[in-house]
């Protein structure tokens, strides 16, 4: 019986009541800037109160449980900033969100080609996407849907595509995953 309650209890267990998200952290662990202990993060994120705190590989995707309807990501930044001493952007979905941006994605890649995804705050304006629709070249190209970027990478010596680059277009933050990446926390988590 004992062995029974050891078990559930190193075992998160989702509750119903609970909404289950993802928060993709922007530029953390890229060198030696905004270097962050993936076990560190999850310890914050239990500090506020979140429940089931995972994190999935160093790039900042935490994945947690939280009885708040509505998250607001400059709360959680503003703790962040705080906990860890320097500013980070995060970019939140929920776990339903996450799964269908994975399963949705409207390119899908071949063996020498990548996908990926770029996080954004809000949807793009018409004028915004219609720019950024334009850069389709041989060596990219690109689609939005809701808060979403994609970029099918189809040569990476002559691509144009990076984060910087997406914010420049944008005029906002971003953040930017591997598809795989995504996917792979779509299989794993939800």
């Amino acid at each position: 019986m004992i062995n029974f309650y050891v078990q559930f209890w190193q075992t998160p267990v989702k509750m119903p009541w609970m909404s289950q998200h993802v928060a993709f952290l922007r530029g953390i662990n890229l060198g030696r800037h905004k270097v962050i202990k993936m076990e560190d993060l999850r310890q914050i994120f239990m500090s506020y109160g979140f429940s089931n705190v995972l994190t999935y590989i160093n790039t900042g995707n935490v994945i947690f449980e939280s009885d708040e309807k509505k998250l607001q990501e400059n709360i959680i930044e503003l703790h962040l900033e705080k906990s860890l001493g320097f500013k980070v952007e995060i970019f939140l979905r929920t776990m339903q969100e996450v799964t269908k941006i994975a399963s949705h994605a409207p390119f899908m890649s071949t063996e020498n080609e990548t996908v990926h995804v770029v996080f954004l705050r809000k949807a793009l304006d018409k004028q915004t996407r219609e720019r950024l629709l334009s850069l389709k070249s041989a060596a990219d190209d690109f689609a939005a849907t809701g808060k979403e970027i994609y970029n099918l990478r189809f040569d990476m010596d002559k691509s144009i595509f990076s984060n910087n680059f997406i914010e420049k277009i944008v005029k906002d933050s971003a953040t930017t995953r591997n598809l795989t990446t995504v996917k792979k926390i779509a299989e794993k988590y939800a």
